[in-house]
């Protein structure tokens, strides 16, 4: 007899009580595609006709979404491929209950429209002080788009070239201020910029001052730049992109600009992410005077680039909640990360050569860039790597000088059984 007669009929099929319920979780078409391919598996003869439902089921997908949460293991804090902060549990509490219908934009009390987002916007006040007013866009590029477009659409915008900076993905500030309709003004060299050479280049013409942060790298040796409180005094708007989004000094972080202390010097708006120091989800934050704040939000491209319900609550609950696992990464002790290391090594030494090492981590994100930040990892081989990001969870750790090394700074202690887990799974295929 023909196999492929054998194989059962769809709707025989869909009528395992494993695959109703995963209909109701994951979506009727995505449970179709599992069977029609088990199906045909079985029709080429892999799997028997009766093992078509088993194979369904454990070819389903964990969610409806493709994305999949990884462990970084890698000692980057601010990950730009992992998706960079990872939110608080405050946050992702925030995310669910503001999932249904919610008074983002209703007031109970009168049963009228309300502020959109007013108590997210409350919490950055209440953060940053020196802010006379703040806005919420959906990124930090979307934040200076909306404050140049504003202020010097038609006109000139100010920045030294030694701020001409790349952000990502090939995406280059000059061309991004430029899309707004303003015309760059270039002032100074790639090394050294004078207030003399701002001063020269103030006019009529002139729409703002765009003082950027540079990313992912330093100038070192000849050098000088401008401070914001000098230019504040050239009597037009100064915009300053700290990048970043560190709200408040910390020792810590030294060199690294936060909002607070700008605004105090004298910028007229503080643009920053949300998604990089904050330690919370991505968005675009304008921090500034009210009189150009409210300007901005009334800006017709500020619809544009509004963020949703979710973002809104996120935001928030990372502003009010507790410490974020960005801070709690950064700050971490590296005498814990040492003891966790050797738990892990120890654990796992019976079937995979494995050592504690030193290991530096990073901020990342653009955020204090060249920093070192001392702690400890466990290193194993370099074959391990691959096998470890394609395991489940995935584990993403770093490969250098020929060894796999998965740098603690990132991962929550509760994930130290996941990580042997998955080196010991590893282990047993190297085998």
């Amino acid at each position: 007899m023909d196999h492929r007669r054998q194989v059962p009929r769809t709707d025989r099929v869909l009528a395992d009580e494993r695959l109703v319920a995963a209909a109701v979780r994951l979506g009727p078409a995505l449970v179709k595609q599992a069977v029609a391919a088990a199906q045909q598996r079985a029709r080429d003869g892999v799997i028997a006709p009766d093992a078509v439902a088993d194979e369904a089921v454990a070819s389903l997908p964990e969610a409806a979404a493709s994305i999949r949460p990884v462990i970084n293991a890698t000692g980057v804090v601010l990950h730009t491929n992992l998706g960079r902060a990872s939110l608080s549990g405050a946050a992702v509490e925030a995310l669910t209950r503001a999932a249904g219908p919610t008074d983002v934009e209703f007031d109970l009390a009168t049963g009228q429209r309300g502020s959109r987002g007013r108590g997210t916007l409350a919490a950055l006040r209440a953060a940053v002080p020196a802010a006379a007013e703040v806005a919420v866009v959906n990124n930090g590029a979307a934040a200076l788009v909306l404050a140049t477009t504003a202020l010097a659409a038609g006109r000139e915008v100010i920045i030294s070239r030694g701020e001409l900076v790349e952000i990502g993905d090939g995406f280059r500030l000059p061309e991004l201020i430029m899309s707004t309709g303003a015309r760059l003004h270039e002032v100074g060299t790639t090394n050294r910029t004078k207030i003399t050479d701002y001063a020269e280049a103030v006019g009529p013409e002139t729409g703002c001052i765009l003082k950027v942060h540079p990313s992912n790298f330093r100038v070192q040796g000849f050098t000088s730049s401008v401070a914001v409180d000098d230019l504040a005094g050239l009597g037009v708007p100064v915009v300053v992109d700290i990048g970043s989004g560190l709200l408040a000094p910390d020792p810590l972080l030294p060199d690294e600009p936060d909002a607070d202390s700008t605004l105090r010097s004298g910028a007229a708006v503080v643009t920053a992410s949300g998604d990089k120091l904050l330690g919370g989800p991505q968005a675009g934050l304008l921090l500034g005077e009210k009189s150009i704040i409210d300007r901005l939000r009334r800006h017709p491209l500020a619809r544009a680039l509004r963020v949703d319900k979710l973002t809104l609550a996120a935001l928030e609950a990372t502003l009010a909640g507790p410490p974020t696992p960005t801070w709690q990464a950064l700050h971490a002790d590296p005498e814990v990360l040492r003891e966790r290391a050797a738990a892990i090594v120890a654990a796992v030494r019976d079937h995979v050569e494995a050592a504690v090492i030193t290991s530096d981590g990073a901020v990342g994100g653009g955020g204090a860039p060249g920093l070192a930040l001392p702690g400890w990892a466990v290193a194993l081989p370099e074959a391990y790597g691959p096998r470890l990001r394609t395991g489940e969870p995935p584990i993403v750790g770093r490969v250098e000088r020929h060894h796999c090394v998965l740098d603690l700074r990132c991962v929550p202690a509760e994930q130290d059984e996941l990580i042997i887990a998955g080196i010991l799974r590893s282990s047993r295929s190297c085998t």
